[in-house]
C-alpha cells in the first residue's frame, strides 16, 4: 500500500465531486486520489474552451503525459503487488489493464502532434471527441480505486495474518510446563508481537475515522502493556504451578489479550463484534448535542418533531445528571448548583414548548419573536448546566488523582507481600478496591463532559483498564504473600503495579485534554498545515483589496507555481524512501512540502492563501519550519563519521542562507501593486530555491541513517528483557 500511496501524480487541489458515493477509510489511499482526481477533472474542465493557445496546449498535453507517466509507474507496482498474492492477482491484473488503457487514451487525447492546426490566428482548437475524454477520465478513476482498494485488502490481510500467528503462539505460550519451553516460545512470541504492533501501528495512522482509531489506540496500548505483564504472569506461574492466584493472575492477561486482538480485527475488517456486546454508554454532552440540534431546527422547520420527543430527550438529560449529583466525591456546592440549573432547564423547556404551540395554532411558518427568545433561553439554560457538570468532573478528577498520586496503597501491598502477612494483604486490597472504584467514577464523569468520541472512547478506556487491572494486582500480591521469598512473584507484582500507576499518569494527561477541549484549546498540533492563527500575527491589518494582475505577470507567476508543484512532488517522492516515517527529518520535509504546496495553490488562486498577506505569513512559517530541520540535521551530523560529516554539512551551509533571506524578503514592507507582485514571485522563487536545496539532503540524509544504522546494534526491548533478566 505504502508502494501505491508513493507514486509520483501529478499534483493539484479539488475536492471529493470527481467520485461521487466514494467512501475512503484510509488516508493513504486519499491522498493517493486526491491529486489524480484533480489533475484529470482540470483536463476535463479545458473542454469547456475548445479554442486555445498553442503554449496553452502544450501545457496541456505535459499534464496528460505526466498523468500516462504516473499511471505506467503506478501500474508497474499494481502488477508487482499481484505477483505476490496470488488469491487478487486476476482482479489486480484486470484494474492495472484498464489503468493502462486509460492513461494511454488520455495521452493520445491531449496529444499535440495528433492535433490539426487549420487556424491561423495561433488558436487551436483540442479535445474534439468530448465525450471520449469524459470515459477515459471516468475509467482511470475507477481503475485506479480499483487497485487501491485491492492493495488496502491486502493490508488488512497481513494484519489478520499477523494476528492469527500471535494467537497460535499464545496457545503455546498457555500450555508450556518447562521453563526451557516457554523462553524459547516466547522470544518467537515476541517478534510476532512486534510485526503485529508495526502493522497496526501503520493502520492506525492512516485511518481516517478519529473514533476508529482512537479504539486502535486503546487496544493496542492493551496489547503492548500486557506483553509484559504475559512474561512476568507466565514465569511466576510456571515456579509455582499449585498456586491458584498465580493461575487466575495468568488466565486474566490472556484473556484480555485475546479481546484486544479481536478489537483490533473488527476496527480494521469494519464489522461488527460476533460476540455479545451492550452498546457503548451515551454520555451527557452527547445527548444535549442532538436535544439543541433538534431545538435549533425548529427554526427552519415549526413541525418538525412532536413535542413530546423534546419532553422525553430532557428526561433523560436530567436523568444523566443524577450521575453527578449522585456521586460521593461531587462537592456539595456543584451539587446543588447542578439540581438548581436542571431545574432551570426544565422550566425554559416548557416555556419554548409554550411559545412553539402558540405559533402552531396561529399556523406560522417562521418562528415567531417570543419562541426566538424561548430558544435563545432554553439553548442557554443548557450551557450553563454543561458549564457546571463539567466543573463537577473535574474537580472531582483533579482531587482524587492528587490524593492518589503518592502511590500509597501500592506500596503497602508490596511490603506486604514481601513479608507474608496475609491479613496485611486483604486489608491493603480492600482499600486498593476502593481506589478503584474512585478511579471507575472518574473515568464516568469525564465521559459524560468529553466533548468529543475520541475522548469518550479513552475515557471508557480508562475505566476497563482500572477495573480489570486491579484484581490482577491483588491476584499478583496474593501470590507474593504466598511465597514471600520468590523473586519472579515479587517482580510479577511490580509489573503489575507499574501499569497501574502508568494509567493514573495518562489520567492526568487525560483531564487535560478533557479541560482542553472544554476550553477550546484542542487541534493545535499539526500547525504547519494551516494559515498563521487569526489575531496573532495579523490582528492590526486593514482588509487588503484584491490586486488584479496582467496576462504576463500572471503567466510569469504561473509558470513559477508550477515548476514549485514539480518540486514538491520531488520531495515527496524522495521522503517515501525513507524507512522510517517517522524520523524527525522526515516529519518537517513533510511540513515544508505541506507549506510549499500551499504557495503554488495560491498562484491559482486555489487553497487556503487567500490573500497575499496569507502568502507572507505562509513563507515566514515555511522559513522557521526550515531552520528546525536545519538544527535537526546538524544533530544528526554529530552521529557521522569523519568522512560523511562534510557531505550533510555542505549542504546545510546552503540551507542556513536560503532560509533567513526568505524570512527577511517576507517581512520586507512594501507598497503599491508592482511591488507585491514582486515580493509575491521572490518568495515563490526563493521557496523553490530551498526545495531543490532538499531534493538532494533527503537522499543524502536517508543513505547516511542507513549507513549509521548498520553500524549500530539494535535489538527489541521485550526480546532484550528476556535475555537479561533471567527465570
Amino acid at each position: 500500500m505504502a508502494a501505491l500511496a508513493g507514486a509520483s501524480w501529478p499534483r493539484s487541489a479539488l475536492g471529493w465531486e470527481a467520485l461521487p458515493g466514494l467512501q475512503i477509510r484510509s488516508r493513504s489511499v486519499e491522498q493517493t486520489l486526491v491529486p489524480l482526481v484533480a489533475q484529470i477533472t482540470t483536463l476535463i474542465n479545458h473542454k469547456d474552451k475548445p479554442k486555445r493557445s498553442e503554449r496553452t496546449l502544450k501545457v496541456i498535453q505535459r499534464v496528460g503525459q505526466s498523468v500516462n507517466l504516473a499511471v505506467g509507474r503506478f501500474v508497474t507496482v499494481g502488477e508487482a503487488i499481484a505477483q505476490e498474492n496470488q488469491e487478487l492477482k486476476e482482479e489486480m491484473a484486470a484494474a492495472c489493464i484498464e489503468a493502462k488503457l486509460a492513461g494511454e487514451t488520455i495521452a493520445q487525447l491531449t496529444d499535440v502532434a495528433a492535433l490539426d492546426h487549420p487556424e491561423s490566428d495561433g488558436q487551436i482548437t483540442i479535445f474534439t471527441d468530448k465525450t471520449g475524454v469524459v470515459k477515459a477520465a471516468r475509467l482511470l478513476l475507477s481503475s485506479v480505486t480499483k487497485v487501491l482498494v485491492l492493495a488496502d485488502r491486502i493490508v488488512i490481510k497481513q494484519i489478520i495474518t499477523s494476528r492469527n500467528k500471535v494467537l497460535l503462539t499464545m496457545e503455546q505460550l498457555e500450555k508450556v510446563s518447562t521453563f526451557q519451553e516457554f523462553v524459547q516460545i516466547f522470544s518467537q512470541f515476541g517478534n510476532e508481537m512486534v510485526e503485529f504492533a508495526h502493522l497496526t501501528g501503520d493502520r492506525q495512522n492512516d485511518l481516517k475515522d478519529e473514533k476508529k482509531k482512537a479504539k486502535m489506540a486503546a487496544a493496542r496500548a492493551i496489547l503492548e502493556k500486557c506483553t509484559m505483564m504475559l512474561l512476568t504472569a507466565s514465569k511466576t506461574c510456571l515456579r509455582h504451578p499449585d498456586c491458584e492466584s498465580a493461575r487466575v493472575n495468568k488466565a486474566a492477561v490472556f484473556h484480555r489479550m485475546r479481546l484486544a486482538l479481536e478489537q483490533v480485527i473488527e476496527i480494521v475488517t469494519d464489522s461488527r463484534p460476533s460476540r455479545e456486546q451492550e452498546p457503548a454508554p451515551v454520555s451527557i454532552y452527547t445527548i444535549i448535542k442532538e436535544f439543541k440540534n433538534k431545538v435549533e431546527g425548529l427554526r427552519d422547520n415549526l413541525y418538525l418533531l412532536p413535542k413530546e420527543s423534546l419532553r422525553a430527550m430532557m428526561r433523560v438529560i436530567l436523568e444523566h445528571t443524577e450521575d453527578f449529583t449522585d456521586s460521593a466525591y461531587t462537592s456539595h456546592e456543584n451539587r446543588e448548583h447542578i439540581l438548581e440549573l436542571s431545574k432551570h432547564a426544565k422550566s425554559e423547556l416548557e416555556r419554548l414548548l409554550s411559545a412553539w404551540m402558540s405559533a402552531q395554532s396561529l399556523k406560522k411558518r417562521d418562528v415567531t419573536e417570543d419562541m426566538e427568545v424561548a430558544l435563545l433561553k432554553m439553548c442557554q439554560s443548557l450551557n450553563e448546566l454543561q458549564r457546571e457538570l463539567h466543573s463537577a468532573a473535574t474537580s472531582v478528577a483533579t482531587d482524587l488523582l492528587k490524593y492518589h498520586s503518592d502511590h500509597l496503597v501500592l506500596k503497602a501491598l508490596k511490603a506486604s507481600g514481601e513479608e507474608g502477612n496475609i491479613e496485611a494483604t486483604a486489608e491493603h486490597s480492600c482499600r486498593l478496591s476502593e481506589q478503584k472504584e474512585q478511579l471507575l467514577e472518574i473515568c464516568h464523569l469525564l465521559r459524560h463532559v468529553s466533548g468529543t468520541e475520541p475522548l469518550e472512547i479513552t475515557c471508557l478506556h480508562a475505566e476497563d483498564t482500572f477495573q480489570v487491572t486491579g484484581p490482577q494486582i491483588i491476584s499478583a500480591a496474593e501470590t507474593l504473600t504466598l511465597h514471600p521469598s520468590s523473586k519472579i512473584a515479587k517482580e510479577n507484582l511490580e509489573v503489575f503495579c507499574e501499569a497501574w500507576e502508568s494509567q493514573l499518569s495518562d489520567m492526568a494527561l487525560l483531564l487535560q485534554e478533557v479541560s482542553d477541549m472544554f476550553e477550546g484549546r484542542r487541534g493545535e498540533k499539526r500547525a504547519y498545515l494551516s494559515l498563521p492563527k487569526p489575531g496573532k500575527h495579523n490582528a492590526n491589518l486593514k482588509a487588503l483589496k484584491p490586486v488584479r494582475l496582467d496576462s504576463e505577470e500572471q503567466a510569469k507567476l504561473g509558470k513559477s507555481g508550477f515548476e514549485l508543484r514539480e518540486l514538491t512532488s520531488f520531495v515527496n517522492s524522495e521522503m517515501e524512501r525513507w524507512d522510517d516515517p517517522e524520523n524527525e527529518i522526515v516529519q518537517h520535509g513533510q511540513c515544508l512540502s505541506s507549506m510549499a504546496y500551499s504557495m503554488y495553490l495560491f498562484t491559482r488562486g486555489e487553497g487556503l492563501l487567500k490573500t497575499t498577506q496569507d502568502l507572507f505569513q505562509q513563507a515566514e512559517a515555511f522559513a522557521a519550519e526550515g531552520l528546525k530541520l536545519v538544527s535537526v540535521l546538524l544533530a544528526f551530523s554529530n552521529q557521522l563519521e569523519d568522512d560523511d560529516k562534510p557531505l550533510l554539512l555542505q549542504e546545510i551551509e546552503k540551507m542556513v542562507p536560503a532560509y533567513q533571506q526568505l524570512q527577511v524578503t517576507a517581512k520586507a514592507h512594501i507598497q503599491g501593486k508592482s511591488a507585491t507582485f514582486t515580493k509575491v514571485y521572490t518568495c515563490i522563487q526563493e521557496a523553490k530555491h530551498i526545495l531543490n536545496i532538499l531534493v538532494q539532503v533527503l537522499p543524502l540524509s536517508c543513505k547516511l541513517l542507513r549507513k549509521v544504522s548498520g553500524r549500530a546494534y539494535k535489538c527489541d526491548k521485550m526480546y532484550r528483557f528476556l535475555v537479561e533478566r533471567p527465570l
